[in-house]
């Protein structure tokens, strides 16, 4: 008897198991193509809040979703130049594949630059151009083959992906930090009730540095531990090994506002110790299409398990 009930268990867990696999077969994500993408966005130059730059790259990211089918919003504010004191025109975007869905997760990253390499050990280079190739432009290319591949699926998963203004309009330390993701989510928790609900959220911040590793990040399990933990299953599952399911970094990101004035869980995928950050040479040449494919896997995976 004891025998029979045992093997009944292990059956039912090999139907989980394959049910789980079967929910992690998404379409193959091309990280080349992605590679591609970052490319074209870094040939626009610095992408700074309230800047021509920026600006290309709107049009380019807003071209790009709405050929694939998506539904394209714009969600615009003003805030305050640190430096001028004069009103900066910001703009979140908010792609959405199914609208009409009153339930959905939230994948997002954020699309400025930022103005200066503050981080250049030499102080003279520091008010060079910065061009922000991982910290700025993966998210966005990482989101652009993503779009690919839910085109491609005939029954769209209820996602949004929101890709954040002024995260980095940043002059001084005492500069205020995430100002399109706190616009987004005061908006987001005064919506009116039949506003759609996000259930939980994932950040893309550096997705795309060569040798990347991604660690627990320790704001991420303090507020969202069980969707950090679904997203690093994911990768173990999928036997993506640069995932490392081990604390290590805590990081001011855009993943706070959501976490604690909207109330969305949302964890943050950061290769912190990327040695390029703030610095010249975060160009495409430090950034990987196969980081960018084993990142893009793990999302894509995640998001078809919904």
């Amino acid at each position: 008897m004891l025998f029979r009930l045992g093997m009944i268990g292990l059956c039912l867990l090999a139907v989980t198991e394959s049910a789980l696999a079967q929910k992690l077969v998404t379409p193959e994500f091309d990280g080349a193509r992605a590679f591609s993408y970052l490319e074209s966005i870094c040939a626009i130059g610095p992408r700074i809040s309230g800047t021509p730059g920026m600006q290309k790259q709107q049009e380019l990211i807003e071209k790009h979703f709405t050929s694939l089918g998506a539904t394209v919003f714009s969600q615009d504010f003003d805030a305050v130049h640190p430096k001028t004191g004069e009103p900066v025109r910001m703009k979140n975007l908010i792609i959405s594949w199914q609208p009409q869905a009153p339930r959905r997760v939230l994948v997002c990253c954020h699309y400025d630059t930022r103005p200066r390499p503050d981080r250049e050990p030499v102080p003279a280079h520091q008010d060079l151009p910065f061009i922000g190739a991982n910290d700025g432009g993966s998210g966005v290319a990482l989101m652009m083959e993503l779009g690919n591949q839910l085109a491609k699926l005939p029954v769209k998963p209820a996602v949004d992906f929101v890709i954040f203004d002024g995260e980095e309009l940043v002059y001084e330390k005492t500069d205020k930090y995430f100002i399109g993701s706190e616009h987004f989510a005061r908006a987001y928790r005064d919506r009116s009730p039949e506003h759609p609900q996000y259930t939980k959220g994932v950040l893309l911040d550096m997705v795309a540095g060569k040798n990347a590793q991604f660690f627990y990040e320790l704001n991420s399990l303090k507020y969202a531990p069980e969707v950090t933990r679904e997203v690093w299953d994911t990768a173990r599952r999928l036997g993506i090994r640069e995932f490392k399911a081990v604390r290590k970094h805590e990081v001011l990101d855009d993943h706070l506002p959501l976490n604690q004035i909207a109330g969305i869980p949302t964890c943050d995928v950061i290769d912190f110790d990327y040695p390029h950050w703030h610095r010249r040479n975060d160009l495409p040449a430090a950034c990987s299409p196969v980081t960018l494919t084993k990142v893009g896997r793990v999302i894509s995976a995640w998001i078809a398990a919904q």
